[in-house]
């Protein structure tokens, strides 16, 4: 990934028409991975204007779907005997998947207001939940 990448695929095709459906409220937050910070989205960004999340440059991860993906790691890595080859751990990613229960990812979901306040109220140190 790229900062033109980013900023052509990510940014002007999907974020800037989620922006404008939400409207004026709406307040875009990214990783800080280094192609999200490279000039041209910011300049995109601001000709957009788009309000970037400010974020300390180790933020916990507000992002239900890494948390998701943790379990689905925690579940493949407890699998016994492990997968051995790609065949096997495409059916062993399918499995788990299915079988991460909906009300866990429910739970994630409707936690993330409350994570993002704590956050926010401490300044980005708040590193678990």
């Amino acid at each position: 990934m790229t900062g033109h990448i980013y900023r052509d695929v990510s940014l002007e095709q999907h974020v800037r028409l989620f922006r404008g459906a939400v409207g004026a409220e709406f307040l875009f937050m990214d990783d800080n991975a280094r192609p999200h910070r490279a000039n041209i989205v910011d300049e995109c960004l601001q000709s957009e204007d788009i309000t970037l999340m400010d974020r300390p440059a180790y933020p916990p991860n507000l992002n239900p779907i890494e948390h998701v993906w943790d379990m689905l790691d925690r579940r493949i890595a407890a699998r016994q005997p492990p997968p051995t080859c790609l065949p096997e751990l495409r059916r062993a990613l399918l499995d788990e998947w299915c079988n991460i229960p909906q009300d866990q990812i429910d739970n994630l979901i409707l936690s993330m207001p409350r994570h993002c306040k704590t956050c926010i109220a401490s300044s980005g140190r708040h590193t678990s939940y």
